[in-house]
């Protein structure tokens, strides 16, 4: 995957242009084929080489935002209209039914909010638009949350990129640093949150075991 990292991830956006980053993004967003893509950093070093006047940070966030609403609608179709049937397929290169539980897994905990929550989380964000499809979650909230999200996901990494390349020097020596800083962050929310849960969780299961434990003693003592 080293096509995808640094420099070479900067020859590839050199190369493809406005068309191939719709494509990319759009492709990442909602079609099963798109989950290895790299969104984040693409994002990232895309609003890096806008600051380099290769691109135009206008074009580029219109074009970006444009490809990830659009993907997720396609993803959010193709779910409702594939349906369960999803689960009875077999894992093949370029589909993992692991992948597609553990965007279930988000939809259940966070419910639309996944919709949102998953733009910042790798592969999550390819499944959770066909997993809320699945779902038949309301449509007109699913745009809601769509567009949300991405709003947030691509102006915040592409202005990041676009912004750091101005105050940090010889800042493409560090982009696999950089982008790596940022998913990281951009995942720590989530991950909190379902550690806290897993907290809470284990908490009430000792309170309702110490609960049972003096109920039976109190019956014993009678």
């Amino acid at each position: 995957m080293e096509l995808l990292q640094g420099e070479n991830l900067i020859k590839l956006i050199q190369s493809v242009g406005y068309i191939g980053l719709f494509a990319i993004v759009f492709a990442e967003s909602g079609l099963l084929i798109g989950f290895f893509l790299p969104g984040d950093s693409l994002l990232f070093t895309a609003g890096f080489l806008a600051a380099q006047g290769f691109l135009n940070i206008y074009w580029l966030i219109a074009i970006l935002l444009s490809a990830a609403i659009l993907g997720d609608n396609v993803g959010y179709m193709f779910g409702k209209k594939v349906g369960l049937r999803l689960f009875d397929k077999k894992d093949s290169f370029l589909f993992h039914k692991k992948n597609l539980m553990r965007a279930e897994m988000f939809y259940e905990r966070y419910g639309p909010m996944t919709i949102v929550v998953a733009r910042f989380i790798p592969v999550v964000r390819t499944f959770a638009p066909i997993v809320a499809g699945i779902g038949k979650m309301d449509y007109r909230l699913f745009v809601c949350y769509n567009i949300v999200g991405g709003v947030i996901w691509t102006i915040s990494l592409t202005l990041a990129g676009f912004y750091l390349s101005k105050v940090i020097p010889d800042v493409e020596k560090h982009l696999e640093l950089i982008i790596a800083v940022i998913i990281l962050l951009s995942v720590m929310p989530p991950i909190l949150h379902i550690l806290k849960e897993r907290h809470l969780r284990k908490r009430e299961a000792r309170v309702t075991t110490r609960n049972d434990r003096e109920y039976e003693e109190n019956n014993n003592a009678v």
